[in-house]
C-alpha cells in the first residue's frame, strides 16, 4: 500500500483539478461579479495559479521536507506578519465585511491559506523535539496551543469562521497523533464547543445561517437561499447530470458557483456519478496521505504529514457538508476544485510536502532492506 500511496494521491489531486478547472469554465461566466467583456476571467486567473500550483508542488516535492522544520520560527513570524497586514487601511482588503485578502487588485492573496501551513508546520516541529510531553500540560498542551492561538487569533478576527474551524479541528488531530493526553483534548472540545456558542451569539447573520440549517424551508428565502439552491441542483442532476454548460441553477441562481458551492454544479451538469467520483477522490487522498505520514523516516514528517492531509480533508468535508446541507454555511471552498489562487497554490505545496516525505521514507526503506539483505550474506571461508 505504500508504494502505491503516491500514485493514488496524484491521481486523486488530478481528478480534482480536471472536474474543477472544467466546472470552473462552465460556471464563471455566470457568477455574480463576472465582467461581460472577459467572461472567463475567472477561467484565465485559475489557469495561471495552475500552472504557479505545479510549479511550487515540483519544488516541494524536490525539496527535503525537514527544510520546513529548519526554518519553522521565520515561516510562522513571515505568516503573522502577513495575517496582521489584512488589518491595515490600503494593504488589507475587505469584502462582505470581512479583511481576508492583501495586495492590489487583481493580484491579491489570502494568508490565511499560508496559516494553515504555519500551523501545522509548527506543532509538528513542537511535538517533533518534545515526543514524550503528551501527558505534561504545559509542555504537551498549553505552550503548543497558545503559540498556534496567534495565527488562529488573526484569521478569526478576519471573520473567517470556516478556515479558523478548519484549522482548531486540525489542531486537535495532531495532538491526538501526538500523544496528548485525553483529558486534555476533551477540555480542548468543550472549550471549543461553547467559544462556538458564544462567538455565534456576536454575530446575528451567523446566528441566521444557524436557524436555516435547523429549519431550511423556512429560511429557503433568506440565510438559507444557496444551500436550497444547492439540493435543487444536486437532485435535477439525477446519476448522469444534464450535461456540461446545461446546467440552470447557475444561472444567477447561485452567486458563488464557481467557488463555495461548485459541488452542488457538478451534481447538476456532471451527476451523481462525477460527485461520487469526488467524494472518492477526497477519501483516497486521505488516506494515501495517512500511509504517507504513517511511513515517514522521523516523527516531524508523521505529523506533518497528518496535519496537512487533516486540513485538506476536513476542508473538503465541511465544504461538501454545506453544500448537502449537513453542516451550517461557513464559506468555505473545495481544496484543488473551486475557483482560487491562494487555495490551489498552498494545496499543491502541501501535495509537494506531501511526496517528499514519500520520496525519504521508501529511500530509507530500501536502504534498511539493502542492510538486512548484507547482513544475511555470510563470507565464504
Amino acid at each position: 500500500m505504500h508504494r502505491k500511496s503516491l500514485i493514488l494521491l496524484l491521481a486523486s489531486v488530478s481528478i480534482l483539478v480536471i472536474v474543477g478547472f472544467v466546472m470552473l469554465i462552465s460556471t464563471c461566466i455566470f457568477s455574480a461579479d463576472a465582467d461581460l467583456a472577459n467572461g472567463y476571467k475567472e477561467a484565465k486567473r485559475q489557469a495561471v495559479w495552475l500552472a504557479l500550483g505545479i510549479g511550487v508542488c515540483w519544488w516541494a516535492a524536490s525539496t527535503d521536507y525537514r527544510f520546513w522544520k529548519r526554518n519553522n520560527w521565520l515561516i510562522f513570524g513571515g505568516v503573522c506578519f502577513l495575517l496582521a497586514l489584512c488589518f491595515v487601511p490600503w494593504i488589507g482588503m475587505e469584502v462582505n465585511g470581512e479583511r481576508r485578502w492583501i495586495g492590489i487588485s487583481p493580484f491579491q492573496i489570502q494568508p490565511s491559506e499560508l496559516g494553515k501551513i504555519s500551523v501545522v508546520v509548527f506543532l509538528a516541529h513542537w511535538f517533533s523535539r518534545h515526543p514524550d510531553s503528551g501527558s505534561h500540560f504545559l509542555r504537551g498542551f498549553a505552550y503548543p496551543l497558545a503559540i498556534a492561538g496567534l495565527p488562529l487569533s488573526l484569521i478569526l478576527f478576519e471573520v473567517d469562521i470556516g478556515t479558523t474551524t478548519v484549522l482548531i479541528a486540525t489542531t486537535f488531530l495532531i495532538l491526538f497523533i501526538a500523544g496528548t493526553h485525553w483529558r486534555f483534548l476533551t477540555g480542548l472540545g468543550m472549550t471549543g464547543v461553547a467559544a462556538f456558542i458564544s462567538l455565534m451569539s456576536f454575530h446575528p447573520d451567523r446566528v441566521e445561517r444557524i436557524m436555516a440549517f435547523i429549519d431550511l424551508e423556512s429560511h429557503k428565502y433568506g440565510a438559507g437561499f444557496q444551500q436550497w439552491i444547492s439540493l435543487m441542483a444536486i437532485g435535477s442532476g439525477g446519476m448522469a447530470g444534464r450535461g456540461v454548460g446545461e446546467g440552470r441553477l447557475k444561472m444567477l441562481y447561485m452567486p458563488f458557483a464557481h467557488t463555495d458551492f461548485i459541488f452542488p454544479m457538478i451534481g447538476e451538469e456532471m451527476g451523481l456519478a462525477v460527485t461520487l467520483l469526488v467524494v472518492i477522490a477526497f477519501i483516497t487522498l486521505v488516506v494515501a496521505g495517512f500511509v504517507i505520514g504513517f511511513h515517514a523516516p522521523d516523527r516531524f514528517g508523521l505529523i506533518l504529514a497528518v496535519g496537512l492531509v487533516g486540513y485538506i480533508g476536513f476542508q473538503a468535508f465541511l465544504n461538501i457538508g454545506v453544500a448537502t446541507s449537513l453542516l451550517p454555511n461557513t464559506g468555505l471552498t473545495l481544496p484543488f476544485v473551486s475557483y482560487g489562487g491562494s487555495s490551489l497554490v498552498i494545496g499543491f505545496l502541501a501535495i509537494g510536502i506531501l511526496t517528499n516525505i514519500y520520496r525519504q521514507g521508501v529511500r530509507e526503506d530500501s536502504e534498511d532492506r539493502e542492510w538486512v539483505r548484507r547482513k544475511r550474506i555470510t563470507p565464504r571461508v
